[in-house]
């Protein structure tokens, strides 16, 4: 019996499905995203494009549908855009999560970067739609005046499908998403006036912040948009039941670990504390977060899929492993893909396995931190790149947890729908657990010397402007 229709709106892909009450995704339509043009620090797709194939994979979808059913949706955060009222057009392409353009905007508010994260409860970096938005506002003036009139509107993904979906009527956002903007004030769950001054975003231009479920949202396609909510969010709903010692590390374009807060429980200095999703009813669900920055981008130039369980822990090179800089809990742009030697003369093979490496110990350190922290027991592995062996085995080896594979690859469409259809986060199911190959046994030792090797690098101060 089917529950809900979902949609995960992607980075590289737009798909939809519809979801059995017990949580498993079928008929799923997806069609690649617009290709997002990267050049200087600035990632870019064409936001119309991007909402037609949105819609054509809805409308795929919804032609094998009985009935028209609640609708759950799930978004890439802090992608943004902003269009004309009158006509609904775009007028800046789609903004992607991993465009750096804001760098200098964080640079110029460095001194109030306290002020910023005590609002916000997050860390002063590009990747959030407040910096990005104040660079593209002092390169073009007559935005901040458009949007301040009501001529020019503003939102993330979600809020521009949402405002086209009901013809305009509608421009609203949930709080999932607007935590991810460094202008929501996360104590209160409303937009914050401290900051939006400081980055010169007219607060009135802003959508409505509401609940991630219980929308009720009556859409011109004949749906009812019942929830909608940030893609990792959706991922975590799909796989963990607050209150369960457990975590989910999941491995895509980015990579993330994240676990449930428990009750009274902060998330431990440097760790994003995140909101995850709001209950029709009111009640928060929060967790905590460490990050890693385009993984998948570092891996690209090489055939990581062929590498061999058995060639992991092989020699004492070092590695980190994201272009964009190392995430939370060190968040040092400074620090982007980095060797301990140099690693020109060796074969692409051995780099992408030194790569590999460089994500298995970092996710590794994370859990680590939460095992200590939260008591964490089990973690689960999700995401396309969590198919890899050499990852899966590396992280179940240096992990201090008990390791499973999730047998699903549409997490997101499966958490999208749980609220929509009335039902709230659950523990994952069709989990396999992965057994540890004895090839991978002195791994753990390389481990512990790069764990050495990086703490002599994060004891140097950063270098900003890099």
């Amino acid at each position: 019996m089917i529950a809900a229709i979902a949609l995960d709106l992607g980075t590289t892909r737009i798909k939809a499905g519809l979801v059995a009450q017990d949580g498993t995704p079928g008929n799923i339509v997806s069609l690649h995203a617009p290709v997002i043009a990267a050049e200087g620090g600035r990632y870019e797709s064409d936001a119309l494009a991007y909402a037609e194939t949105v819609d054509a994979v809805l409308r795929e979808c919804l032609a094998q549908a009985a009935e028209r059913y609640s609708l759950g949706m799930c978004s890439q955060r802090s992608s943004f855009v902003v269009w004309a009222r009158a006509s609904g057009h775009p007028v800046t392409p789609l903004i992607s999560w991993q465009d750096n353009r804001g760098a200098a905007s964080c640079e110029a508010l460095r001194e109030q970067e306290t002020v910023i994260r005590e609002l916000s409860g997050l860390p002063l970096t590009p990747y959030y739609l407040a910096p990005k938005l104040r660079v593209l506002m002092n390169e073009l003036p007559q935005m901040r005046e458009r949007l301040l009139s009501g001529e020019w509107l503003l939102g993330t993904l979600d809020t521009f499908l949402i405002w086209r979906w009901t013809g305009g009527k509608s421009h609203v956002t949930d709080v999932s998403m607007a935590a991810r903007t460094l202008l929501m004030d996360v104590h209160t769950r409303c937009w914050s006036p401290v900051l939006c001054e400081l980055f010169g975003v007219p607060l009135s231009a802003l959508p409505q912040i509401e609940a991630s479920a219980g929308l009720g949202l009556a859409l011109d396609n004949g749906l009812t948009l019942n929830s909608s909510m940030a893609d990792q969010s959706a991922a975590l709903v799909a796989t963990l039941a607050a209150g369960r010692a457990e975590a989910m590390v999941n491995l895509g374009t980015g990579g993330f670990v994240a676990c449930y807060l428990p009750e009274g429980k902060n998330a431990p200095d440097g760790y994003l504390q995140t909101l995850v999703w709001q209950e029709g009813g009111g009640q928060v669900h929060s967790a905590c977060e460490g990050t890693l920055n385009s993984i998948a981008a570092a891996l690209s130039p090489y055939r990581d899929e062929d590498c061999t369980v058995g060639e992991l822990g092989s020699d004492d090179i070092y590695c980190l492993a994201e272009p964009s800089g190392l995430g939370a809990p060190y968040f040092r742009g400074d620090l982007g893909v980095t060797f301990s030697v140099p690693v020109d003369d060796l074969p692409p093979r051995r780099i992408a396995v030194l790569l590999q490496e460089g994500i298995i110990f970092r996710v590794a350190r994370i859990l680590e931190d939460m095992h200590c922290e939260f008591g964490i027991e089990r973690v689960f592995l999700s995401g396309g790149l969590s198919r890899r062996p050499c990852l899966q085995q590396g992280i179940a080896r240096c992990s201090p947890c008990e390791c499973y594979r999730l047998s699903g690859a549409d997490a997101g469409l499966a958490g999208a729908a749980r609220p929509a259809s009335g039902g709230a986060g659950g523990a994952a199911t069709g989990a396999e657990k992965i057994g540890l190959s004895p090839d991978t046994a002195r791994l753990r030792e390389k481990y512990r010397r790069w764990k050495v090797w990086m703490d002599g690098l994060l004891a140097a101060p950063p270098v900003r402007g890099e």
